[in-house]
């Protein structure tokens, strides 16, 4: 998963960038890129690390320009070097970078096609060097000299006819705007606004999340619909148009498990409001099966889950109460490449309050069980601070299958309820009793006021992938690639030392 965000605005977007970037941190704490453009030169900086420290105030003084993108990464399968950190350039043709959220599920096959056939070399394992390089050929295939919304638009289209998968773009194009645009099944999210610049002239923000838009100040004008493309002009001028054959609206619906910030708007939906009902619905199903229950006290696991344990404990009618104090200097465990890094840092990360705790039956709240490691450690810490009994409810249902859009899921033998009952997931993490959300409760907590939301992608739960393209063989290579013990071995030692690069519009 990652965030991306374009500006083309009045005055520099330097700091407009990084701010954004800043409220998109939750989305990738792998590596941070930002790249601007002026007088035919683009200025970038990418590193490993979280946005404050890869940007310092002798690389935001080099990052001039009133047009920018940037992005914030966690690692996909295979390694996490930071060559591979975005966003990524070409020279050819006009200079072009571009920012991707989401994964190709037909790299492999693009990356040889690239080669084989358009003649273009690709230098990492990042399919997003590979998308970058279709959208750079198509685009080159228009022979215009001075590009216009028609040859951009038709660079997309192509790139849809090409590309399959989950993707969620931001591209600039040297000297002429940039681009935004999701994949047509909208797995990935987008979305633009706008605000008033100097002298009257609006300004544009594309961003993953409407909470960037709103921390800049930005009025969110609506989500990218899916296969469109939105073209903004370095003058503000804009431009839409619909670019994929036969779109359809299939967001993931872990955004709003997980991923997302509770203050933000995807395709509609109030990942807040969204939270809320996974919480009512989790209290019902308890009133269902434990209809004697015996909970004294609701906890969540911090912080994803917070807003569903709330509203758990306001319909069970029970006390709500922090019981872990979170060190917020740890990044996000499920983010964090390696089990033994996230299995050490569950303790730092969490402390609990041992007077909640004593001689309680607990009924601790997260967003979602993955691989179990978590859970078993936080089950083990509410005993050892006096908990009487300890019971653990999932917002979201089993998860039992690896994602291929753009989440680094573990592979399908890391998940603790591939081929586990509930009752056996319960004896691995060590709780009294165990409660997952209902697939088609979770539906019902995220279907909201958008009409035109034809189903979710909810592959994680059900094994079935929306855009028809992933088989047999390509969970097997997906199950190697994240292996942890495998990826520990490609990982050992990658570092690099990217600074500024002033990238000249003709240079090879």
């Amino acid at each position: 998963m990652c965030g991306i965000v374009g500006i083309v605005s009045t005055s520099n977007v330097n700091q407009l960038l990084y701010d954004a970037l800043t409220v998109l941190q939750h989305r990738g704490q792998d590596a941070a890129g930002i790249v601007t453009f002026q007088d035919d030169r683009f200025f970038l900086r990418k590193d490993n690390g979280l946005v404050r420290d890869v940007f310092h105030t002798r690389h935001m003084r080099r990052l001039v320009g009133n047009v920018g993108i940037g992005h914030v990464r966690y690692p996909t399968a295979g390694s996490s070097s930071s060559a591979e950190a975005q966003p990524f350039y070409v020279n050819s043709p006009y200079g072009i970078t571009l920012a991707h959220n989401g994964n190709l599920t037909n790299a492999d096959e693009l990356s040889k096609d690239l080669f084989r056939t358009d003649l273009r070399h690709i230098n990492t394992n990042s399919d997003s060097e590979v998308l970058l390089n279709v959208f750079a050929h198509e685009l080159q295939k228009q022979g215009k000299l001075n590009p216009t919304q028609e040859e951009i638009f038709s660079a997309v289209q192509a790139v849809h006819k090409r590309c399959r998968g989950a993707y969620a773009v931001i591209a600039m194009v040297t000297g002429y705007g940039i681009v935004g645009f999701r994949d047509p099944n909208g797995i990935r999210p987008a979305c633009y606004g706008v605000k008033e610049g100097e002298g009257g002239r609006k300004e544009y923000m594309i961003a993953s999340e409407s909470v960037a838009l709103n921390a800049a100040g930005f009025t969110l004008v609506r989500d990218i619909a899916p296969g469109e493309a939105v073209y903004i002009e370095t003058d503000g001028t804009i431009y839409t148009r619909q670019c994929a054959e036969n779109p359809h609206l299939y967001p993931c619906i872990f955004e709003h498990v997980y991923f997302a910030r509770p203050d933000s708007i995807i395709d509609k939906v109030s990942v807040y409001k969204a939270r809320l009902r996974m919480g009512e619905t989790l209290a019902d199903k308890v009133l269902r099966d434990f209809p004697d229950h015996d909970i004294d006290v609701v906890m969540p696991i911090p912080d994803t889950s917070r807003t569903s344990a709330m509203q758990m404990a306001h319909r069970l009618g029970v006390k709500f109460r922090e019981g872990f104090i979170k060190n917020r200097y740890i990044g996000r465990t499920f983010i964090m490449p390696g089990q033994k890094m996230r299995k050490k840092s569950v303790r730092q990360k969490l402390n609990p309050i041992d007077l909640e705790f004593k001689d309680k039956n607990v009924m601790l709240v997260d967003d979602s069980i993955v691989r179990g490691t978590t859970c078993k450690e936080i089950v083990q810490m509410a005993r050892d601070a006096g908990a009487r009994n300890v019971y653990f409810a999932s917002a979201a249902p089993p998860v039992r299958y690896p994602n291929v859009y753009g989440i680094d899921m573990p592979s399908a033998s890391e998940l603790i309820a591939h081929d586990r009952t509930v009752e056996e997931i319960r004896d691995q993490i060590g709780a009294d009793w165990l409660l997952y959300q209902d697939l088609d409760d979770l539906i019902t907590c995220v279907n909201d006021v958008n009409e035109d939301i034809e189903g979710w992608e909810c592959s994680v739960f059900t094994g079935n992938y929306v855009t028809g393209d992933v088989d047999r063989a390509y969970l097997d290579r997906l199950e190697d690639a994240r292996n942890d013990e495998k990826r520990s071995k490609q990982n050992g030692g990658n570092s690099s030392d990217n600074g500024i690069i002033d990238l000249h519009n003709d240079e090879a």
